[in-house]
């Protein structure tokens, strides 16, 4: 059995390329998910996931994403 996760949000910073000793790209991100919910008199909240993207997924987003880039 998969288990499958949406996240959907805006990159906090730009993506950060690197290449491993064997040659695999390797990029990673944190992105800022805005809660669906607020208390009464609360603002709303966000959460902060770090994400990791290998080979050419790592690739294709530090090629058309930066800081402020809507992802999924």
């Amino acid at each position: 059995m998969l288990n499958v996760v949406a996240i959907m949000g805006r990159l906090v910073a730009d993506p950060e390329l690197r290449t491993t000793q064997s040659g695999i790209n390797v990029v990673s991100f944190r992105i800022a998910c805005d809660r669906n919910f607020a208390r009464q008199g609360e603002q709303r909240q966000a959460d902060f996931i770090d994400i990791v993207a290998w080979r050419q997924q790592a690739e294709f987003v530090s090629k058309y994403f930066q800081k402020g880039s809507l992802i999924a």
